[in-house]
């Protein structure tokens, strides 16, 4: 296999898994394709794995005319990086995301330069290709509870913050699956494991979990992951996935609580020493630290959860009764 060759497999009836092999790496980002009157990607990858999406595609017997919507979770470059990419390829397709997060698919340019600040410019690069804009007419927003109507299924919004403020989640109502995005993290199906995706500026705790109760809620089939892949009992991977924000979220307060001054170095050992205990528990074979580290990195979930907790205090004690 070529290192750019994409893996394609069917996971639900209509629903084909498109693995672009993002980095060169297996099993590591998702796109997924909804066959049908209408014809839909749900997730583009980022702009590097276009050439990728385009071939699957191909190989499946799609043409230009054919590709009616692209669906995005949220905006972050692996997950609708390639939307200005592909759309070109495409002319009657357009792309639906959160309406906060669609001026920024139109002009990525702070987006990008967010990117960079956490993933250092060559790695940013590296990884996600060059992001191109999307043309603002080919922009449709939705909101939470939005139904979007692609011929003979539809997909539901479900409002999702937590990884991200415009994040949804989206129930498509031919299948029962649920695409999470990241609501409920990553899910590690090499190690049968789960992992939290807690990046700075916009991480929120409370609102992920609620997120998660929302998506157990939609009684799901199935979870489809973008990190990656299927999750046939919804039920587990909700319960799953929102262990370990607490476990990973509490781990840092702690650490807060006893040395408000720890740094990111110190707060990234800790979760080392927290994702190490994890990754043997589900696995039961020592973590593969790179691997784990490719996307959504320890350092920058660190990050993420210290920038939390911080203002989250800063907020409490603001509120907090002053002395007289």
């Amino acid at each position: 296999m070529s290192p750019r060759e994409p893996t394609i497999r069917d996971v639900a009836p209509g629903i084909v898994l498109i693995d672009t092999r993002m980095a060169d790496l297996d099993e590591f980002n998702a796109v997924y394709l909804l066959t049908g009157d209408e014809p839909t990607l749900v997730e583009t990858g980022p702009a590097a794995d276009a050439p990728v999406v385009l071939a699957a595609l191909a190989q499946l017997g799609f043409d230009a005319g054919d590709l009616a919507h692209l669906v995005v979770t949220h905006i972050h470059l692996d997950h609708a990086g390639g939307a200005g990419t592909l759309l070109p390829h495409f002319p009657r397709a357009d792309v639906w995301v959160h309406e906060r997060g669609a001026p920024h698919l139109a002009d990525p340019t702070k987006l990008v330069a967010s990117t960079a600040r956490t993933y250092g410019e060559e790695r940013m690069r590296a990884f996600f290709g060059d992001t191109a804009p999307v043309d603002g007419t080919r922009i449709r927003v939705v909101v939470d509870g939005d139904r979007i109507q692609l011929g003979d299924r539809s997909l539901t919004a479900l409002h999702t913050p937590g990884h991200a403020s415009h994040h949804v989640a989206l129930h498509d109502d031919a299948s029962g699956v649920v695409f999470t995005g990241e609501a409920i993290g990553s899910h590690l199906p090499w190690a049968d494991g789960y992992r939290p995706a807690l990046p700075p500026p916009e991480v929120d705790v409370e609102a992920a979990l609620t997120s998660i109760e929302a998506i157990r809620a939609c009684g799901a089939t199935a979870l489809m992951t973008s990190h990656f892949g299927p999750i046939d009992d919804a039920e587990e991977g909700c319960e799953r996935g929102a262990a370990r924000i607490v476990e990973w979220s509490d781990a840092v307060r702690r650490r807060l609580d006893a040395r408000p001054d720890a740094d990111a170095d110190e707060l990234t050992d800790l979760l080392r020493g927290v994702a190490t205990a994890d990754y043997l528990a589900d696995a039961g074979v020592p973590i593969d630290l790179e691997r784990y580290d490719a996307i959504g990195s320890i350092r920058m979930n660190a990050n993420g959860l210290a920038r939390y907790w911080r203002k989250r205090r800063e907020v409490e004690d603001a509120a907090a009764p002053q002395g007289v």
